[in-house]
């Protein structure tokens, strides 16, 4: 393994979390000029997912960073143009096309797979092939059927096909349509100048190391591997070669890099208050949360109800630059209802407050109602300020 440099640089626990969060478009002003296409591009990865409670978990991720930018607006901006594509990173992301040719460490390590969970039928991965360049482009519906049973996980020999396609590099999914993955061939839907395999894995890796550190500011190694999903192993081989540089994170007890760019101004400007998404990449790895906020997140969706702490979709709250509550929210009409909120002591009720009400005045409610406040006797401060702010 290569012999790293020891860190010249030594930064606060404080300095480290607001270079995260200006690192993460969480402070300053927003880019609006930029916009959706400018916080993916800032991110390098949006994460999908199937919950949808306020929005899906995409539109929220540019929401809780510009503001109430429209949603139609949202998923145009991902989709047109040839802007975005669809593959995995973190997880099911969202990423700017011109990393297309930096995934191609993880379309090969597909093709060489040995294993996988749905056999392939003789014959259907090329004629999936041959209806998308006849018809495409096509949901796995429109290509004969995306299960045999109603079990999620029955694929059909189509779905199959179309979706080993889509690890291969063969297809793209180019939108999401009705949340349905609207495939096409990658010679159509990836510019030309990108369409290729040619970078090595360790020229991917550099990429995507050096993105990772970029859109965290400064992380571990496990920070740095878990945004794109890499190997530790991964990691070492390249992180030298990154551009990123070491540094020491007082009361992180372990090494850690940061963009130079993001050590070279202080990070000032005014810090967003927001609902965040469980899917924000802001608290995507959980130990680097607790760490950097003294905030324990978990998604409890697929948690049985009754072990549930926080909720079905608790929303971390961020303001001040800190993660002050959770509310795990609903909608009833026109009304958006907190079913539990969380708070941090009463300094985070005005925060939880406008957060609230910005969520629904965004998805056009036009009241918010509170159900459980887990610390009751701040149910009444709570409401006050809401009805505040509601007029």
């Amino acid at each position: 393994m290569t012999t790293l440099p020891r860190p010249t640089t030594t930064l606060t626990a404080d300095d480290a979390r607001r270079i995260a969060l200006r690192a993460q478009g969480l402070l300053g002003a927003p880019d609006r000029r930029a916009g959706v296409r400018g916080v993916l591009r800032h991110l390098g990865a949006v994460q999908l997912d199937t919950i949808s409670v306020l929005a899906r978990s995409h539109e929220l991720v540019p929401y809780a960073r510009l503001g109430a930018v429209g949603r139609k607006a949202v998923e145009a901006a991902y989709w047109t143009d040839a802007h975005a594509f669809e593959y995995w990173s973190h997880a099911a992301c969202i990423l700017p096309i011109e990393e297309w040719p930096h995934f191609a460490f993880r379309r090969r390590a597909y093709r060489d797979r040995p294993h996988w969970h749905h056999e392939l039928p003789d014959g259907a991965y090329d004629q999936v092939v041959k209806q998308l360049r006849a018809e495409g482009p096509l949901t796995a519906t429109e290509l004969g059927g995306a299960k045999k049973t109603n079990d999620w996980w029955d694929w059909s020999g189509t779905k199959v096909a179309v979706e080993r396609a889509l690890m291969y590099g063969e297809v793209v999914c180019v939108e999401r349509r009705g949340w349905k993955r609207v495939y096409d061939l990658a010679e159509r839907a990836v510019p030309a100048t990108l369409l290729h395999d040619e970078l090595d894995d360790s020229e991917c890796l550099r990429r995507l190391v050096r993105l990772a550190g970029e859109s965290l500011g400064v992380g571990t190694r496990a920070d740095i591997a878990d945004y794109h999903r890499l190997k530790a192993e991964q990691v070492d081989a390249v992180i030298a070669d990154s551009g990123l540089v070491p540094v020491e994170v007082e009361g992180w007890g372990k090494p850690a890099w940061a963009d130079p760019a993001a050590l070279a101004t202080p990070p000032r400007g005014r810090h967003r208050t927001t609902l965040l998404s469980p899917f924000d990449s802001l608290v995507w790895e959980r130990a680097r949360t607790e760490r950097i906020f003294g905030f324990t997140h978990r998604l409890e969706a697929y948690v049985p109800r009754p072990k549930r702490v926080h909720g079905y979709f608790a929303m971390p709250v961020l303001a001040g630059g800190r993660l002050v509550g959770r509310v795990d929210p609903a909608r009833e009409g026109r009304t958006l209802v907190a079913k539990q909120v969380t708070l941090d002591g009463v300094k985070a009720v005005p925060a939880v407050a406008q957060a609230l009400v910005e969520a629904a005045t965004w998805v056009s409610c036009t009241d918010v109602r509170v159900e459980r406040v887990d610390a009751p006797e701040l149910r009444e401060p709570l409401n006050r300020e809401l009805a505040g702010l509601l007029g």
